[in-house]
């Protein structure tokens, strides 16, 4: 380590923008006074990453377009030049390499925009090491079950990234190769959901699945891709999305100007609530998007498939821009190509003409059953599962420690990367790491759910300010290697396996966890434990009480008991 110590130090990163409070302002300020700082600030500002940091997301976009490149030219089909990269197979092989790209941590969850500093990325480290932190479907499963990695588990990633890559490297994809990734994708599931939901399964393993059928693959990929469109814009009919179009405005690289940005709220700095702007965005965007697959459906090739094209296009591109705190890139860019792809090389087949029985059932099981189940009940399914893609509507988790009692997720529980404050220590000094680490809780109030934390605070703990609080995106990027905004990742499942390694006293750690609005109900339930005391209390929060709220802590408080 005194080598890497030594390297590390000779590595400048680009300073971010400094907020306009200092370390010690920070500090001195009680805790609704800090959360209101952080959230003008990142109104104005977003996280204040440099613009060199988007584009080390660049370089790593052309490097994923580029190793497909290179995939797609050991095809056998004997195409020239380009036309190799318009293949089936080279669809096949961009599912392929997506899946090992996002299982790899490449992808969403990936870099500096989700506090991942030094590593830059964890998944792999994390899942190959034996004793890590894993999420089994069923805790009490034989062989599979347990909160700690085993080497089974550890072979069964390393089988998943050669089984796909010998897939990659075939001269053409074939169901006897796509058969062991979705052999091996299934039982990592049942062993840690988190690589599961890591390989983007609704999307990528769904297509490996109609891989499986030759004559039908494409209709039942449209199936998919059609699904994703619809089932996302159906996650965006709620009162939530508007405050996404606002903190995502606030943190886009391309619109920097301070009047736009003052322009998403409704009086900046003293009403943070979204404007009449904001809210025309959020309903446009939505009916957007759930018109443009319509087209695509209904399109033979003519000017219906022409203009449903060109605005799903424009409509990603957009959203890959603002450069979401979750960086899905990858997944965007992929999303765009499946799109041409499917809809725009091959009109003539229609998404209703699986002819297959068998990828039928599964077609309305992965695309309509579970998804409906995940927007009427999302405790029940992980909003990947449900489609439910950046509606700001997720479940999500706040952990208090009291005092230094987070030192003891260093002490009982090996990982890969440290806390970020710890990474971040190696490069700038408190000031910076003040700014970044406030505005973590920064986009978490922003959000019209995450109003709800100052009604929830003090039902969990006494005094705020004797405790270090920690977003559970943070936590299970620690501890699980992985986190993509699924607060399923870090709920009272692994608030458990923490627990059983750490053996936190009462009152040590406690846990807020706030589930997903369920389609038609207005409210969210929410739980707070204690780590080792287990659930203290609970209740729901109408959505409509949070609508009127600033993101900062006032004088209400939630019901339940």
């Amino acid at each position: 380590m005194g080598i890497l110590d030594a390297l590390l130090s000779r590595v400048r990163l680009p300073a971010p923008k400094a907020p306009p409070y200092s370390a010690d302002e920070w500090e001195a300020a009680p805790w609704p006074e800090r959360i209101r700082m952080a959230c003008l600030a990142w109104a104005l500002d977003g996280y204040g990453s440099p613009l060199a940091i988007y584009a080390l997301y660049g370089v790593k976009v052309l490097f994923y377009v580029a190793a497909w490149v290179g995939f797609c030219s050991l095809n056998g089909s004997g195409g020239d030049g380009w036309s190799v990269l318009l293949e089936g197979d080279a669809f096949k092989k961009a599912i392929l390499w997506s899946m090992v790209f996002e299982v790899l941590g490449l992808g969403c969850g990936s870099g500096p925009l989700t506090g991942r500093y030094m590593p830059p990325v964890a998944a792999p480290l994390h899942f190959l090491r034996p004793g890590t932190i894993k999420l089994p479907l069923i805790q009490r499963l034989p062989l599979l079950g347990g909160h700690r990695r085993t080497w089974l588990d550890a072979g069964l990633y390393l089988a998943l990234l050669l089984a796909a890559l010998r897939a990659l490297m075939a001269p053409a994809v074939t169901p006897e190769l796509v058969g062991p990734c979705v052999v091996l994708l299934v039982v990592l599931g049942l062993s840690d959901k988190t690589i599961f939901l890591a390989a983007r399964a609704e999307h990528y393993g769904a297509l490996l699945v109609c891989f499986l059928f030759a004559d039908d693959w494409i209709a039942g990929a449209m199936v998919v891709q059609i699904a994703i469109w619809m089932w996302a814009a159906v996650s965006k009919l709620n009162r939530h999305f508007p405050s996404v179009v606002c903190v995502m405005t606030s943190n886009s690289p391309v619109l920097r100007w301070a009047g736009i940005r003052k322009a998403m709220y409704r009086d900046f700095p003293n009403d943070l609530r979204p404007s009449r702007l904001a809210l025309w965005m959020a309903h446009g965007g939505t009916a957007v998007e759930f018109t443009f697959p319509l087209l695509l459906v209904m399109g033979d090739g003519g000017m219906l498939t022409v203009v449903g094209l060109v605005t799903m296009v424009v409509f990603h591109t957009y959203i890959t821009s603002n450069f979401p705190m979750a960086v899905p890139i990858e997944w965007n860019v992929m999303v765009v190509f499946g799109g041409l792809f499917l809809f725009g090389l091959h009109p003539e087949v229609g998404p209703l003409s699986v002819g297959s029985p068998v990828l039928a059932v599964f077609l309305i099981v992965s695309a309509v059953i579970v998804p409906l189940v995940g927007n009427l009940r999302p405790s029940a399914v992980s909003f990947l599962m449900a489609m439910r893609y950046y509606a700001g509507n997720w479940a999500w988790s706040v952990w208090l420690f009291r005092g230094d009692a987070a030192d003891k997720l260093d002490q009982h529980i090996p990982k890969a990367g440290a806390h970020p404050e710890k990474q971040l220590a190696r490069f700038y000094g408190p000031d910076t790491i003040v700014g970044l680490m406030s505005k973590v809780a920064a986009f978490r109030a922003m959000h019209l759910h995450g109003r709800a934390l100052s009604l929830l605070l003090p039902k969990a703990v006494d005094d705020i300010d004797a405790y270090a609080y920690a977003e559970g995106e943070i936590i299970a990027g620690m501890v699980l290697g992985y986190n993509f905004g699924e607060g399923h990742l870090h709920d009272h499942r692994l608030l458990a396996a923490v627990q059983d390694a750490c053996g936190f006293e009462s009152g040590e750690l406690r846990h807020i966890c706030v589930e997903g609005q369920p389609l038609f109900k207005p409210r969210l339930h929410w739980q707070i434990r204690d780590a080792k005391d287990g659930l203290l209390r609970e209740g729901d929060i109408e959505v409509d009480d949070l609508i009127d709220r600033q993101p900062w802590p006032e004088a209400q408080t939630a019901t339940g008991s």
